[in-house]
């Protein structure tokens, strides 16, 4: 019997490298295509090797002669999309370049897909900014932090899209083009609108990844802008608990296919950042030191997602609630020093 593949793009990305270090473990015949040009990829991809053999391709999305070149003649069970420009103020500096990244480089791989390997299902990495700021759905402040007034499960995948930044444009078409290409073509797609992930191997900045951005900052002795007043709450998700959604999808393909799927902690894992600062003060025994500025464009005071439809479709929930992910985390960061230090 045939091993099963997987083809992961941005894959020496941190969700990337995560879900190609679990496959490799299962012993999936495992693709690599990524550009090489997000810090820490190269390190990824010398850490994954021990885990078992893989190829990899320096592939960039944005050229349609380089995606068809690489997947000429290849079939795989999963295609797992997760390459893509992260940051929103990227996306304000160096618009065109978010949009050829996200949406372009979208579309060039799911013509491939059409193209040459119909069966396969992709899985789509979106994101909760595809719903924009939510300005109309009302908001309270609670217990220290921002809530919504009326929502207590979070938002759900039938709230309206509302792309709010370049970012949000190009990652909100490129949702769009995955879904339409399940209507339209018949192809097995699905899409994880993802909340906030963090976890091992993520190289977090201010503008992505700012669950890991505080840890590495607090074990480096680094200081922390916060902006905005600090009260703004997502739901965060380990990544262990996210590569398990998308193995659960792909068991599950023939249910899943055409369909949207918003993933996070959901309400049980929710935190504001001033929430974040405290714990990581107590966790470590050390204060955090932290500065306030302005808000930044497009943020959401609060994201909670509705995971209520991934635990009935994909049987799924979160296994790591946020003070075992944290721990874990800090634990990888203060183990992992030098590589956040050059």
């Amino acid at each position: 019997m045939s091993k099963q593949r997987v083809l992961i793009t941005g894959g020496a990305g941190f969700i990337g490298c995560n879900a190609a270090q679990y496959f490799l473990a299962q012993g999936w015949e495992v693709v690599i295509w990524d550009n090489l040009s997000r810090r820490g990829g190269e390190q990824n991809l010398a850490w994954l090797r021990p885990a078992g053999p893989f190829e990899f391709h320096q592939v960039d999305l944005r050229h349609d002669h380089q995606v068809d070149a690489a997947y000429e003649g290849r079939h795989f069970d999963l295609v797992l999309h997760c390459a893509g420009q992260v940051a929103v103020t990227t996306s304000i500096i160096n618009p065109r370049e978010d949009f050829e990244s996200n949406a372009l480089g979208t579309f060039n791989l799911l013509e491939a897909v059409r193209r040459q390997d119909r069966d396969a299902l992709l899985l789509y990495t979106s994101t909760n900014k595809v719903y924009g700021g939510m300005e109309t759905v009302p908001v309270l402040e609670r217990n220290g932090r921002y809530e919504y007034a009326d929502l207590p499960w979070g938002v759900n995948e039938t709230s309206p899209l509302d792309f709010h930044s370049p970012y949000g444009c190009s990652k909100g078409a490129a949702d769009q083009y995955v879904r339409d290409y399940a209507r339209i073509y018949g192809l097995a797609t699905v899409t994880f609108r993802q909340s906030c992930i963090y976890g091992y191997r993520q190289f977090g900045i201010e503008d992505q990844g700012w669950v890991a951005w505080f840890i590495i900052a607090q074990v480096l002795g680094k200081p922390i802008t916060v902006y905005g007043d600090g009260k703004q709450t997502r739901d965060v998700l380990f990544i262990d608990d996210l590569v398990q959604a998308y193995v659960r999808a792909y068991e599950r393909r023939d249910r899943v296919a055409g369909q949207i799927f918003n993933l996070g902690g959901g309400p049980k894992n929710q935190l504001s950042l001033l929430e974040l600062i405290e714990q990581l003060r107590a966790l470590s025994g050390r204060p955090v030191s932290h500065s306030f500025a302005d808000w930044r464009v497009g943020d959401q005071k609060v994201f909670v997602a509705d995971i209520r439809k991934a635990k009935e479709v994909l049987d799924w929930e979160p296994q790591n609630r946020v003070p075992q992910g944290l721990a874990k985390l800090i634990r990888w960061v203060e183990t992992n020093q030098a590589l956040f230090t050059d």
